[in-house]
C-alpha cells in the first residue's frame, strides 16, 4: 500500500494485469453477485434525472424492477446501489445475444445522455471505499474475471492502465499522473512510498 494525496492505494493495481474479456465472461459482473453497483449520493441524483432517457434502452424486467424499487436503492449494508432484478441482474443490464451490457452506457454511446455509467462499474476491477480522511483504492479479485486476468497478462496491461479513464474520472488527471510516477518508481525500486 502507498499513499497518494488523500488515497491509500494497493500496489496490486500497478502489479496485476487485467483486460475485460467479454467474449469469455459474457459480462457476468453485471448479473452475478448479491448487490447492485455501488453509487455515490451525486450519482443517485443523476440516475433520477436521466432515467426517462435511459428507460427506452432497458429490458421490460429492468423497467419493472426500477419502477417497483426506484432508480436506486439502499442495500442491506446501508450503501446506495443500483436495483436488482430478482436479486440477480442489475436492473440496468441489457443483452447483446448472451452478453450482458449496460443500458446506461448504451444510451451514452448513442449520445442520448452525457453520463457513461456509475463510476464503480467504470472502475471495475478497482474498488474505492471512502473513509472520513481518505479513500482506499483496491484491486477486487473475483473468479468470474479469470479470463480478464489471463488476457491482461497476455497483453501485458496492468490494472491501472486498463481503468485509466475511470481513475481520471474519479480522482482527476493530476492524481493519475502521480500514480504513473509511482508505477515507474516501482519498476526501478520495489519499495517506494510505502505506508
Amino acid at each position: 500500500m502507498f499513499q497518494l494525496g488523500k488515497t491509500i492505494v494497493s500496489e496490486d493495481i500497478l502489479e496485476k494485469e487485467f483486460v475485460c474479456n467479454l467474449t469469455a465472461c459474457k459480462g457476468a459482473c453485471c448479473v452475478d453477485g448479491d448487490a447492485g453497483a455501488p453509487l455515490s449520493e451525486e450519482e443517485t441524483k443523476i440516475l433520477e434525472e436521466i432515467y426517462p432517457k435511459v428507460k427506452p434502452f432497458l429490458r421490460k424486467e429492468g423497467i419493472e424492477a426500477i419502477e417497483a424499487q426506484g432508480v436506486w436503492v439502499t442495500g442491506t449494508d446501508g450503501d446506495l446501489e443500483t436495483p436488482l432484478i430478482d436479486n440477480k441482474d442489475c436492473a440496468y443490464v441489457i443483452f447483446d445475444g448472451d452478453t450482458a451490457l449496460c443500458g446506461i452506457e448504451q444510451a451514452y454511446n448513442e449520445g442520448i445522455v452525457s453520463w457513461k455509467k456509475p463510476v464503480s462499474c467504470h472502475l471495475y476491477p478497482v474498488r474505492v471505499k471512502d473513509f472520513t480522511e481518505f479513500a482506499a483504492v483496491n484491486y477486487d479479485r473475483w473468479d468470474i474475471c479469470n479470463p480478464a486476468c489471463a488476457l491482461g497478462k497476455e497483453l501485458e496491461v496492468p490494472v491501472y492502465k486498463f481503468v485509466k479513464e475511470a481513475l481520471v474520472r474519479r480522482f482527476g488527471a493530476d492524481w493519475y499522473a502521480e500514480l504513473e510516477k509511482v508505477a515507474e518508481d516501482l519498476k526501478s525500486d520495489p519499495s517506494p512510498r510505502r505506508c
